[in-house]
């Protein structure tokens, strides 16, 4: 499960012609992706302490009323077997939502709630977080957003997200057929139908919601009608994200492989290098059409981003990570919310302040090893500045030469970078000329050789 992105994306209406048009609380953080994905719409200069700390905590650690094959994060539980209740009690709710707001530079703050499944948790805890961030405020600007696989909304919850404007990130992966082959119960049951209402709902209450849509091998060979339904239940803000993982099996009973560990055997849900490339082609082709402007993909905006050297709105295409750590229900923070392994702990918010662990000398390498682990491919490689390597956690492949680092990813990431450059740069042109890139849909209409591949 990923986190839901940013209201406005970051270029593709042309940021100085849409800043006209939208007052300035617009543009300020008010909620994420997916980073781990910190999604910003004005370009940011980053430094330690100049940006804002950032903890997505997990109320109800990993679980969750769904069991869905390829979730990366319903074994965690195995982390926690000795205890027998895997909540957040008040105390601690109190004591991350005063530290959390204390340990900020920026004026903006934002909540990101995360799970397992977070509607576990009854209505009066967010209600008592709510009550705690305008405690602790101190004049700060509070937002909030939270991911949940909407089966469990109804007219309360919904209520509740539109009274304090909370951004709701729904996991779907696209049409009845893609979705319920993985997303079930733990009797086996399709959810699809539980979720739609969930969206019904959202959208009967005027919530801001957007979609995270998992890409996996079943559903990798069909990006248009992925897209297309997306389109057609009005969902105009979309991640797509790529499952990838190995299988390792644990003394504890897990058996997904962490990034330090040697595995070979890539699960079965595991999209393809090649499947990922050409998903992303076709998609691109089919929203560069009509679509930019309108439909905002979060990798799209992302990519362009560093094609103009601005700071990419998801972690895995910036060149460092490390800012957006993960605390879970007992209060243990670790470096990432996909590094939730004993060798990525890095303390407890009862024994460490956030602070002290977000920016500890360890945690700092941990980011910093980002960009300085890339193998020489990717050091040589033309669209380094496009991925900057993707994310880590990826990197267990071998390159041409045998060199060990290479994303797994890589063949499909080089595939749709080559694929997508001419338009990239037209885009990049027209910024810089102070135009909206969504001109390019009218040049592609006019002159389609224009765009030739390199």
């Amino acid at each position: 499960m990923a986190q839901p992105f940013h209201i406005i994306p970051i270029f593709a209406t042309g940021i100085r012609t849409y800043y006209t048009k939208t007052n300035k609380r617009d543009y300020q953080l008010i909620s994420i992706i997916p980073p781990t994905n910190l999604y910003y719409t004005m370009k940011q200069i980053y430094a330690p302490f100049a940006k804002p700390l950032y903890v997505m905590t997990k109320p109800i650690g990993s679980v969750c009323n769904l069991a869905c094959n390829y979730c990366y994060y319903l074994e965690k539980t195995y982390l926690y077997k000795d205890i027998s209740k895997h909540v957040m009690s008040e105390e601690l709710l109190d004591r991350f939502i005063k530290e959390y707001i204390s340990s900020q530079t920026m004026p903006q703050v934002l909540f990101t709630w995360h799970g397992g499944e977070t509607l576990m948790r009854p209505l009066s805890f967010y209600k008592k977080a709510i009550d705690l961030q305008k405690k602790y405020a101190g004049g700060r600007t509070i937002d909030n957003c939270i991911q949940t696989n909407g089966t469990l909304l109804n007219d309360e919850w919904c209520c509740f997200f539109k009274e304090n404007d909370w951004l709701v990130g729904i996991s779907i992966d696209g049409p009845q057929e893609f979705h319920d082959e993985y997303r079930r119960s733990k009797q086996g049951l399709p959810s699809f139908v539980k979720v739609m209402r969930g969206i019904e709902l959202l959208n009967k209450h005027d919530v801001k919601w957007n979609a995270m849509a998992v890409v996996n091998d079943y559903n990798a060979d069909y990006p248009i009608e992925f897209y297309r339904f997306f389109k057609s239940i009005g969902c105009h803000y979309i991640q797509f994200a790529p499952i990838v993982e190995r299988i390792c099996m644990q003394h504890d009973g897990r058996h997904l492989a962490s990034p330090m560990q040697d595995g070979d055997k890539m699960a079965d849900f595991s999209v393809t290098p090649e499947q990922w490339g050409n998903f992303l082609c076709k998609l691109f082709d089919e929203w560069v059409k009509n679509d930019v402007g309108q439909y905002f993909i979060q990798l799209f905006d992302s990519t362009l981003a560093n094609w103009v050297g601005e700071q990419p709105g998801v972690c895995t295409m910036a060149k460092t990570c490390g800012h957006a750590g993960v605390m879970e229900f007992n209060g243990d923070v670790y470096s990432c919310d996909h590094y939730v392994f004993p060798e990525y702990k890095l303390g407890n918010i009862y024994q460490n302040t956030l602070v002290e662990m977000m920016y500890s000398e360890r945690q700092q390498k941990f980011g910093l090893m980002k960009q300085r682990s890339l193998p020489t491919q990717c050091k040589e490689c033309e669209f380094l500045f496009a991925c900057n390597g993707e994310c880590p956690k990826n990197r267990f492949a071998k390159t041409t030469s045998g060199e060990s680092g290479l994303n797994y990813l890589c063949k499909g990431y080089y595939h749709f970078f080559k694929h997508i450059a001419p338009y990239m740069d037209y885009m990049k042109h027209e910024l810089h000329a102070h135009r909206s890139p969504a001109n390019v849909m009218e040049a592609l209409r006019k002159n389609p050789l224009l765009f030739r591949c390199r």
